[in-house]
């Protein structure tokens, strides 16, 4: 089992085997945790592949779980120092000597931010600043926003979600996406980075941090046989890893990078993609991707790929919704989105191809290409 999750409990040493014998698995079964940011549970079916493929597993259980309500609060590491230093002290008359150094200044609780430690910005400010640079219009970013919402209500009508989800509490259905979801109410909220006017982000066109756990099963032929045969599967064919420079490059722009090159490598052209199941983090992240992705000159420069890729077709990506109406619990997102693709792509025709990209807060970003396997391989 591999399970990952980004602003993890200071108690929990390994949530994977926490995870694990709540859950009542097998205790012999080895469990082990691991963090990519937003692309932590893709990268743990990465991991899972990779085991099975040295012959290390025939079958994994690959996710991750965020609380973003519960993220733990601490005290300054100036403050933790003193503490401990305090509570190792032997005698009263050390202890005495230490109250005259209590750092005054650092007595206040630490809150986490979601900003890069690197630069000092937000997600969201940082992606401002790719909407700068890609001249991206608010109307097109709150369009996205519109779509996915409106994909995502409509999926959930059809009940294409209900065997992806289990019951929490009696909560069957996620609470997020807004039905009655307009661009005049999309148009109507302010900007929450750039609070200028030139400021284009909002909460409307950003992805929610929500609470959620995900996970699939990532196995062998072998291994997939011990499951129920209901289950959706498809074959993982290939995947990519990318990073770019945060302090002047785009932050969330590892992914037009890492599409290029996996492509390139199978002899695939963005025509032969059925499917494009994009991570929502910002409408305008996922539109400086597509915009970097058209572009023969960005794609040569930055990924190393010469030849013409063509142009992403808009009507295959996201039809069941994204993230920035379904959330985004960091640690659970990619297993998310990968259930997602796979269901979406096993009731397709067989041999139809899929495209799963996340980018990742430090730069990174990371891509799967799925194939509706159908027993052939």
């Amino acid at each position: 089992m591999i399970w990952g999750s980004v602003a993890a409990n200071l108690a929990w040493s390994n949530i994977a085997r926490e995870v694990l014998l709540d859950a009542g698995i097998d205790p012999h079964t080895p469990a082990w945790s691991t963090t990519l940011a937003c692309s932590t549970s893709m990268v743990a079916a990465f991991e899972g592949a990779a085991q099975i493929q040295r012959g290390g597993a025939d079958l994994v259980l690959a996710g991750g779980s965020e609380s973003m309500s519960r993220v733990q609060i601490g005290l300054t590491q100036r403050l933790s120092d003193w503490i401990r230093r305090f509570g190792q002290a032997r005698s009263m008359g050390d202890r005495f000597g230490l109250l005259g150094k209590l750092p005054w200044g650092a007595l206040r609780l630490h809150i986490p931010k979601v900003a890069s430690r690197t630069t000092g910005l937000s997600m969201g400010e940082h992606t401002e600043l790719m909407a700068k640079q890609w001249n991206l219009r608010r109307l097109d970013q709150d369009a996205i926003a519109l779509a996915s919402h409106q994909n995502a209500v409509r999926a959930q009508g059809e009940g294409f979600f209900d065997s992806l989800i289990s019951a929490v509490d009696g909560h069957q259905r996620d609470g997020m996406p807004r039905p009655r979801t307009s661009a005049e109410r999309l148009a109507k909220l302010k900007p929450a980075f750039d609070r200028s006017d030139a400021g284009t982000l909002t909460a409307g066109n950003s992805s929610p941090l929500t609470d959620g756990a995900a996970g699939l099963w990532v196995g062998s032929i072998e291994g997939l046989q011990r499951l129920p045969e209901e289950l959706p599967r498809v074959e993982l064919v290939d995947f990519e890893m990318a990073a770019v420079d945060l302090r002047v490059e785009g932050l969330l722009m590892a992914p037009a990078y890492a599409i290029p090159r996996l492509l390139a490598r199978q002899e695939l052209t963005y025509a032969d993609i059925n499917l494009w199941e994009i991570h929502e983090a910002f409408a305008a992240q996922v539109l400086a991707n597509l915009a970097a992705l058209d572009s023969a000159e960005f794609v040569s420069e930055n990924a190393g790929v010469s030849n013409s890729l063509g142009q992403v077709d808009r009507e295959r990506m996201n039809p069941n919704g994204g993230s920035l109406a379904l959330g985004h619990p960091f640690g659970a997102t990619g297993a998310r989105i990968l259930s997602q693709a796979i269901k979406e792509l096993a009731a397709r025709p067989a041999g139809s191809y899929a495209i799963v990209s996340i980018c990742a807060d430090g730069g990174q970003g990371t891509v799967a290409l799925l194939r509706n396997w159908q027993g052939d391989a």
